[in-house]
């Protein structure tokens, strides 16, 4: 529940075309007592004939909320303004994404899917008002059609309202294989409609998690062990509870929390704490020795994630190529920061929060309130960027550590400084390829070995396999050059004194940056442009030819560039996705690149909602360029040395170039795009950077020592 009288945000239930609902409601009685009617978990129709669909899948700024029930209101042949939608409620039951079989927004997949279930749902439904409206008219359904949120009958010039079928329809059974619409009937789909989100997040009425403000709710600031592991060993708070508004001083055994009337007071109290720290096992962990960990292992044979042909033998030997490619940590800094208000109760516990694992959250909070699950509410709200942070419910799980303790909700904020300090971070990743070239400039032989974390055995073990990560080689199995003696090689190195964690794109942004890096320098020795080096090896890979054949038109690539510019592309195939990018950077004498401009072509199948798919990759391209240019997280001492955005740049605005978006359309299946433009990014700049100085740079962030003053 919100406090409308005391938050700065408020729902506006008639606001545009579309409300957000916290929970999950039950059939209710609409006008004249009708009840509505609720098909399945995603739909439901009242008798005033407004839908109301329910996302599987949240709402983090990729548009998924528009997309999604423009792919419910097309098979519903729905009236779009008469749409609405609300969060799904935490229930793995009817809203695990069918990928992963939890409940959970992430891996670029929520279209992907969804497609066919959402379809189908949309579809039943249709088909079941079609028969309601067929037999109160007496008249064959076959005979009848719709269209915005009507029933036809055109022999006889009749048509009636979804709404006024809904008591009828409601109490007939729901066919499970209604038939789809031929794509060539698609009304919605494929147009670039606007978000429905947009309304709210224009005139500050949109709630995210940090807006929830139950009545009564108190503010918490928290201050966690600033090494991983360690503990609290003395808290003076005498100064801090002499801080106006201060309330109470929650000591924990490894964090420490002050909780106020406001959140001024609350960050005041925790300004003035005396906080000393017992550090733990890991006091020494520095950067040096995480690298160097990784370095070793990735000496060692990994399990092997994919064998074509006879790897072995074609580098056996002759001529083989060999280089090493790193990619850092990496936090997730999104725009709001962590936070989760709770209310523990001894009978039950109420949660708000926006994340991406509401089922995981409900879990998190029983767990550390000592409650059973069922006794848990949580409230989903908007995300105020998620990059795969928010797949994690640790913040949920601390916040309810602290609201046992506190009588009343307690809404619990991390700073900036707490929230980089104490990420989830991306995983280092070490990659070792050879290859060997034969005298035409093929490749014969090719050998991929990645070493670094696996997400996938902590978060997800069934999917970590006979010791590989499937997404920690992700786009290195796939490959999508023509090579007929491949091996890939997967080493699990856990890092020490840091966690980690899905971000956006994870294991295909290392994957692809030191694949498509390791390939334009292939085509160097072989002496061969990289666009038809590339071309050349992707015979069996057509869709993603035709985007490279794209890109390289619309890019203008071969034509003059001044002096100390380059062009950089890179290919891949990600998350079901086609896409080749070029980036035109120039390089100054001190080693700062200026980004000049960026095409990327894009073939992702069919595409729901254009503006949508453009949007993420433009929005992913500066991610992904941000962590090229600046992103890293250091270690010493145990300590995270990164803490706001003056030591953890952003790429700003001043220094985004035009990125031309192109879209290839056909009929196939949806693919992935929010993490597409961050995986092309990397690569792409690496070697526009490659291709201005003649410098071939094996690691990110880019080291402006090494190309400053350098020139092809």
């Amino acid at each position: 529940m919100l406090d409308a009288r005391t938050s700065r945000r408020t729902v506006l239930g008639g606001l545009g075309a579309t409300v957000f609902v916290a929970g999950f409601h039950v059939p209710r009685a609409g006008a004249a007592g009708v009840a509505d009617m609720e098909p399945n978990a995603f739909i439901r129709i009242d008798a005033q004939g407004f839908i109301t669909l329910t996302m599987p899948q949240v709402e983090m700024g990729q548009g998924t909320y528009t997309s999604i029930s423009m792919i419910l209101a097309e098979e519903l042949d729905a009236a779009w303004d008469h749409v609405k939608v609300e969060h799904a409620p935490p229930d793995e039951t009817h809203y695990a994404n069918p990928a992963f079989g939890v409940q959970a927004t992430g891996n670029s997949n929520s279209i992907r899917a969804f497609w066919l279930p959402l379809r189908k749902a949309g579809a039943g439904t249709r088909a079941v008002l079609v028969e309601a409206a067929a037999r109160g008219w007496k008249v064959p359904a076959a005979e009848c059609r719709t269209e915005n949120s009507q029933v036809v009958h055109d022999k006889s010039g009749r048509r009636v309202a979804y709404g006024d079928l809904v008591a009828r329809a409601a109490a007939m059974p729901v066919p499970t294989d209604a038939p789809l619409k031929d794509p060539k009937q698609f009304k919605l789909i494929g147009r670039s409609l606007r978000r429905l989100d947009t309304p709210v997040k224009t005139d500050g009425t949109a709630v995210y998690g940090i807006d929830a403000l139950p009545p009564g709710v108190k503010f918490a600031a928290l201050m966690q062990s600033p090494v991983l592991g360690g503990k609290v060993a003395h808290v003076d708070d005498a100064a801090a509870k002499k801080i106006k508004g201060v309330r109470q001083i929650v000591v924990l055994d490894d964090l420490v929390a002050v909780v106020g009337d406001h959140m001024w007071a609350a960050k005041s109290g925790l300004e003035a704490l005396d906080v000393a720290w017992n550090d733990g096992a890991n006091a020494e962990i520095s950067t040096a020795d995480i690298w160097a960990r990784l370095r070793k292992a990735s000496e060692r044979d990994g399990a092997v994630a994919k064998t074509v042909g006879d790897a072995r033998k074609a580098l056996g030997e002759g001529d083989v190529y060999t280089q090493t490619y790193e990619v850092p940590l990496l936090a997730h800094a999104p725009m709001e920061p962590l936070n989760c208000t709770v209310h523990v109760r001894p009978d039950g516990a109420e949660a708000w929060i926006g994340s991406q694992v509401l089922a995981r959250v409900q879990r998190a909070v029983a767990k550390a309130a000592g409650l059973s699950v069922e006794t848990v509410v949580v409230h989903n709200h908007l995300l105020g960027g998620g990059f795969g942070r928010r797949l994690e419910p640790d913040m949920a799980f601390v916040a309810a550590r602290i609201a046992k303790q506190v009588d009343g909700p307690v809404k619990v904020v991390w700073t900036r400084e707490e929230d980089i300090r104490h990420d989830v971070y991306r995983p280092a990743y070490h990659d070792l390829l050879s290859a060997k070239l034969s005298r035409d400039g093929r490749i014969v032989g090719w050998k991929h070995k990645t070493a670094g974390s696996s997400i996938l055995a902590r978060w997800l073990p069934p999917a970590f396999r006979n010791g590989v990560d499937g997404d920690g080689v992700d786009g290195a199995a796939d490959v999508p050059y023509d090579i007929d003696n491949l091996r890939v090689e997967f080493v699990r190195e856990e890092p020490p004194g840091v966690n980690t964690g899905f971000w956006r794109g994870v294991g295909p942004n290392n994957n692809v940056f030191a694949i498509e890096s390791f390939i334009d320098e292939l085509a160097h020795r072989a002496r061969i442009d990289p666009v038809a080096f590339r071309r050349a090896h992707l015979g069996k890979t057509p869709r993603l030819k035709a985007a490279l054949d794209l890109v390289a038109a619309k890019s203008n690539w071969g034509s003059a560039l001044p002096p100390r510019a380059g062009r950089g592309v890179a290919v891949q195939v990600a998350f079901a996705s086609f896409i080749a990018t070029v980036i035109e950077a120039e390089v100054d004498e001190a080693g700062e690149v200026l980004l000049r401009r960026i095409d990327t072509a894009v073939d992702t199948g069919t595409i729901v909602n254009p503006d949508t798919v453009m949007a993420q990759l433009q929005g992913g391209l500066i991610f992904g360029l941000t962590a090229a240019l600046y992103g890293e997280i250091t270690v010493e001492k145990g300590r995270v040395q990164q803490s706001n955005f003056h030591d953890y740049r952003m790429l700003r605005m001043d220094q985004v170039p035009p990125i031309n978006v192109h879209l290839i359309r056909n009929g196939e299946p949806p693919g992935g795009i929010g993490e597409t433009g961050t995986t092309a990014s990397m690569p792409a700049l690496r070697n526009a950077i490659y291709a201005a100085t003649g410098v071939a740079l094996r690691r990110m962030p880019i080291d402006r020592t090494l190309i400053a003053g350098a020139r092809r």
